[in-house]
């Protein structure tokens, strides 16, 4: 089978979306029987509202077609109003329909309401977790639930095999675009209850990161945060490795990769309640309401008190973190819906 396979999402600074289609491109190659063919534009900027708009529209249905495949597999939760070849679409959540906060009205209205329409015309939709499926469902009240279809995330190998050094001191990491529903700023406020602790944040800034220097500059912990902006992967890897605990205080999430990564790296992780973040944290993860202060001070003050009791138990659930987040898994769950979608 001839399977288009729109790769826009891995070029430049590809966070969680282009890290989903880069390791899903490399697994679906992998398989006997699908003939993939990655598209994309590489002068063409997707952080850039008007060249995404413009590659999904325009660029994206025109190289389907002259592809001649089946199925054009659409990874980053847009697709063309018209297209020639059936769409397989992946809806990583539900964020711009359900968190406010998205102040580019022409934004909102592309990835929220023209998507929200367009999406039930795909063949089959993939999503990476339930809890993205009920909130699909929920406010895409045009798609079938019979076409929505559940398909975790892996984690690449590289996290499975990484061994954890000593660090250079008590720290907390971030990894995340640094946006509202993040919510850095509670780890922020966690850290004067934690002198000795500095926190890093890695990820692609807006607006918010400004909010979150000035709380850090008005509790006097600016010295203990670090804005790193986006890594690759190999940085990544490195932070993993030297930090002492994965932050992860998001207020909504669609699924949660940086967490997938640290149980299968086997760096303790602290989490918050709700959202997807239940379903990635399984039993091993403590869960914290995202706004409670206190209690990520208490929760983190206990971890560094003995971290090596924390790393441990990290340990004791790296084997089952690493078999149920497989990108080969991910990519024979796909590669069926697309046989589905082709008849």
């Amino acid at each position: 089978m001839r399977v288009a396979f729109d790769a826009q999402p891995t070029i430049g600074s590809a966070t969680g979306i282009g890290e989903y289609a880069r390791e899903l491109r490399r697994a679906l190659g992998e398989l006997p029987g699908i003939d993939l063919v990655p598209l994309s534009a590489p002068s063409l900027d997707p952080w850039r509202f008007d060249r995404r708009a413009y590659w999904d529209q325009v660029l994206l249905p025109i190289a389907a077609a002259r592809s001649h495949a089946t199925i054009l597999h659409c990874t980053s939760g847009t697709m063309p109003a018209i297209s020639k070849v059936p769409i397989v679409l992946t809806l990583h959540d539900a964020a711009w329909l359900r968190v406010q906060g998205h102040t580019r009205f022409y934004a909102r209205a592309y990835f929220g309401a023209l998507m929200k329409r367009l999406a039930a015309r795909a063949r089959e939709i993939v999503t990476v977790s339930a809890f993205s499926a009920r909130e699909i469902l929920e406010l895409h009240p045009g798609i079938d639930e019979r076409h929505v279809h559940v398909i975790p995330l892996g984690v690449a190998d590289e996290f499975a095999n990484l061994r954890l050094g000593s660090g250079d001191g008590a720290t907390i990491l971030v990894v995340g675009t640094v946006e509202a529903r993040k919510n850095l700023e509670v780890v922020i406020r966690a850290l004067p209850a934690l002198p000795g602790v500095r926190a890093i944040s890695v990820g692609p800034s807006t607006p918010y990161r400004d909010a979150c220097a000035s709380i850090a500059r008005e509790l006097g912990v600016e010295d203990r945060l670090e804005f790193r902006g986006y890594v690759g992967r190999d940085a990544l890897l490195e932070l993993y490795a030297t930090s002492t605990v994965l932050a992860m205080p998001s207020r909504y999430e669609g699924f949660g990769l940086p967490l997938a990564q640290a149980r299968c790296a086997g760096l303790p992780a602290i989490a918050a309640r709700g959202s997807s973040l239940d379903e990635i944290a399984g039993d091993s993860v403590p869960r914290i309401d995202a706004d409670d202060v206190s209690a990520w001070s208490e929760a983190l003050a206990s971890l560094f008190a003995d971290p090596e009791r924390a790393r441990r138990a990290a340990a004791a659930d790296r084997a089952a973190a690493v078999d149920r987040f497989s990108w080969r898994r991910a990519a024979i769950a796909t590669a069926e819906l697309y046989r589905i979608a082709s008849t």
